[in-house]
């Protein structure tokens, strides 16, 4: 496609939008859930079990409780302090466990991931399935894991383990492997029904897992009404979750473009939910608000934010381009990509490095990163936005124009900023 035809294509898309109602969001509908008190963190029931445990405790079913509540706790409040005591009573389930050794192993793979410490979890739930016990919930974690780890070939051959299409599951990971290979539509439709056997269970954890993210899949495929339905029904179910508030604010900024109202919602979660990347997204907002002051500031408390280092890896992802675009720090965002690369390599991890690399002017390391690790490996809209940043600075142009045609589909994905910078290629 040449630069006429491609320019003619971008105003048609967004003259369409334009025409468009775009409003679909109402803050009547979502404004009872932005003034909640602060989460509790503790409980009788919590108290009771905590109780128990003594510095040289044995006490198993203790240990076991008090961590799934720290966990809790961690998912309500995002405070890392929670999810490390979830860790470290989880470790001492795994070292006097005699029975249910397999479960607490489960138990901390997951705190593990959680951690994006993924090889340490692999370990683990390798222990687990050599042990024994619980081995349909063993591969489903197996196949977890390996996803994560870009260890695609395993993966599947543990989702071939668990078939079983009445089993929500089973459902919900065939979803993420659809999606993994492009197929958004398959993707939704397995996760409907998936959201159908969650909500015949009337299980709660599942119905709010099930709701928030089938919202963000129909935010993939441009379904935005039902989108915003379902972020509205997680809240519906839990008030205070700030995952389902996070995906309205996205709504209302990349859809809507009304950043002053993205921020409000933002500003009311970061008031009890502590995920240092909160304010990354609020800077950008700042920026596309034309408000420079703001962004930096969000920054900073971004940078500072993740100085804590209970934090470990697990923002390292979002760190790196922090250093590539924000503080023009380049030589230690390949650093820190070296180091994501070898935490988890997967087509993401490579697409970080070969920004990085980008970053210091190697573009032909940028290059060869792209051909080998994540051409034809990924469809992430993020990830083809950086190898259309190299293919421009190869001067690849061939290969960039049918690129940035998928790249303007993907503008409610990828943002207001990154459209900018698409039609700047």
């Amino acid at each position: 496609m040449n630069k006429l035809m491609y320019s003619l294509l971008v105003l048609l898309v967004v003259s369409c939008a334009k025409k468009e109602t775009d409003i679909i969001t109402n803050a009547s509908d979502y404004n009872q859930y932005l003034t909640l008190e602060t989460p509790k963190t503790t409980s009788k029931y919590f108290e009771q079990w905590n109780s128990k445990i003594q510095a040289d405790s044995t006490q198993l079913l203790s240990f076991g409780k008090v961590a799934g509540e720290y966990t809790r706790y961690f998912k309500k409040t995002g405070n890392i302090e929670y999810l490390k005591k979830a860790e470290r009573a989880l470790t001492k389930a795994v070292e006097i466990a005699n029975i249910g050794r397999s479960g607490y192993r489960r138990a901390l793979a997951r705190n593990y991931i959680a951690q994006h410490r993924f090889k340490e979890a692999l370990a683990i739930a390798n222990e687990a399935y050599s042990i024994g016990g619980g081995k349909k919930s063993t591969q489903s974690l197996l196949f977890d894991v390996h996803m994560e780890l870009g260890n695609y070939v395993l993966a599947e051959r543990y989702l071939d383990s668990i078939k079983n299409w009445s089993d929500f599951g089973y459902l919900i990971r065939v979803a993420k492997w659809n999606d993994y290979k492009g197929d958004l539509d398959t993707t939704i439709g397995l996760m409907e029904k998936a959201l159908q056997r969650a909500e015949s269970s009337k299980n709660k954890e599942l119905l709010i897992w099930s709701y928030s993210n089938i919202a963000d899949y129909y935010g993939h495929a441009g379904e935005l009404e039902k989108s915003y339905a379902h972020y509205l029904k997680t809240l519906e179910i839990d008030p205070r979750n700030a995952y389902a508030k996070k995906g309205i604010a996205w709504l209302v900024y990349s859809h809507e473009k009304n950043g002053k109202e993205a921020l409000r919602i933002l500003n009311t979660i970061t008031q009890y939910h502590k995920a240092p990347d909160y304010y990354l997204l609020k800077a950008e907002i700042a920026d596309f608000m034309g408000n420079a002051a703001k962004a930096d500031e969000n920054r900073k408390m971004y940078a500072k934010a993740v100085t804590d280092k209970a934090y470990g890896v697990m923002y390292d992802a979002y760190t790196i381009p922090y250093l590539i675009d924000d503080m023009e720090q380049p030589n230690a965002s390949l650093e820190l990509a070296l180091r994501e690369v070898a935490n988890r390599p997967t087509p993401e991890a490579y697409g970080l490095l070969a920004s990085a690399y980008l970053g210091i002017g190697k573009t032909g390391k940028a290059k060869d990163i792209v051909e080998d690790h994540i051409v034809g490996k990924t469809f992430e809209p993020a990830v083809l936005l950086t190898v259309a940043k190299v293919y421009k600075a190869q001067g690849n142009y061939d290969k960039l124009s049918p690129l940035k045609e998928e790249l303007v589909m993907a503008g409610y994905e990828l943002g207001p900023l990154a459209m900018d910078a698409i039609e700047r290629l």
